[in-house]
């Protein structure tokens, strides 16, 4: 039962919190892209596209954690220090997703909703603000990055799993 719970959290990461990572890297530069279309349209689509796909990707990445959990509570390893790092990283990987990423893009997305219809370049999101996202983005990634080193190395773990 561990080696499947086991697989059930890895692919749960895989496949949620790949896609918020990848789609969530690309917004920024996407952003900039129908910020400065004259006729943003299809680059304001692209936008929102890559927004909705971190949202259900953030919700769908909940499940991770639960696989997590019932792989560890199996493998008798709660309480060890990689694993609680690693859960601490994860709820503020979690955070900055759902608190920072997520309502950024949404900023950045309105600034953007009228720009295809003539609004005046005014309207548009400052630079500024799509290098925070950026940055913002790039924190995440980090957070997540280094989860995955310590479920990779798992440093003083003896389960042989």
């Amino acid at each position: 039962m561990t080696k499947i719970l086991l697989i059930l959290h890895v692919l749960a990461a895989v496949i949620a919190v790949g896609p918020v990572t990848v789609a969530g890297s690309m917004f920024p530069a996407a952003a900039r892209k129908a910020a400065g279309a004259p006729d943003a349209t299809e680059a304001v689509a692209a936008v929102r596209l890559l927004h909705r796909i971190c949202r259900v990707y953030a919700v769908v990445g909940l499940a991770v954690p639960v696989f997590g959990f019932a792989t560890a509570g199996s493998l008798h390893v709660l309480g060890t220090a990689w694993l609680i790092v690693s859960i601490v990283l994860t709820g503020v990987a979690a955070l900055v997703l759902a608190l920072l990423v997520l309502p950024a893009q949404e900023n950045v997305l309105a600034g953007l909703a009228g720009t295809g219809s003539g609004v005046a370049a005014a309207a548009r999101p400052e630079p500024a603000r799509i290098k925070r996202l950026a940055m913002l983005t790039g924190v995440f990634n980090l957070l997540w990055a280094t989860v995955t080193v310590l479920m990779i190395v798992r440093p003083g773990s003896t389960t042989g799993v």
